[in-house]
């Protein structure tokens, strides 16, 4: 996996380690709730083994899945942005290990060096666009007439 939204390979080899340095290990069960949407975002994730599913509330129903995300993917990018409260849920759908990350620390890292702060300003807003492209081809499959043809 070498693209720019996947684990923190969209970051200079030096923001990358320095972002590492403050990793914790975790794990998930399957079925845990790794956050709920409205909640204060105060930590993030890189998936290291399993899936995560991100969902939406709908009131009256179930919260409905809108994408599911595997190894060396981010989960979470709410806690970047303020208010910093989550805008999705997100669920382990099989038991996860992964790399968590203290959002407070993380940004207090990008205020005190700038050219870190750019190059994770930068990371997360590629993942942000992609999620964005992403689920937009998911509603064209789902209401355009013919589908969404072609994904680029």
């Amino acid at each position: 996996m070498t693209s720019t939204t996947t684990s923190a390979r969209g970051l200079p080899a030096e923001h990358r380690e320095r972002l590492m340095r403050i990793a914790r290990e975790v794990s998930f069960d399957a079925g845990a709730r790794l956050f709920e949407e409205g909640r204060r975002a105060d930590r993030f994730w890189i998936i290291r083994t399993g899936t995560v599913t991100l969902d939406l509330k709908v009131p009256g129903r179930r919260a409905a899945v809108i994408g599911s995300l595997g190894p060396g993917q981010l989960v979470g990018w709410s806690w970047h942005f303020p208010p910093y409260l989550w805008h999705l849920g997100a669920e382990a759908m099989s038991p996860v290990r992964a790399w968590e990350f203290d959002a407070d620390a993380v940004r207090a890292l990008c205020a005190e060096d700038p050219e870190f702060g750019r190059a994770i300003a930068d990371w997360v807003g590629h993942v942000v666009a992609d999620r964005l492209h992403t689920s937009r081809i998911r509603l064209l499959d789902l209401y355009a007439p013919y589908g969404s043809g072609s994904l680029i």
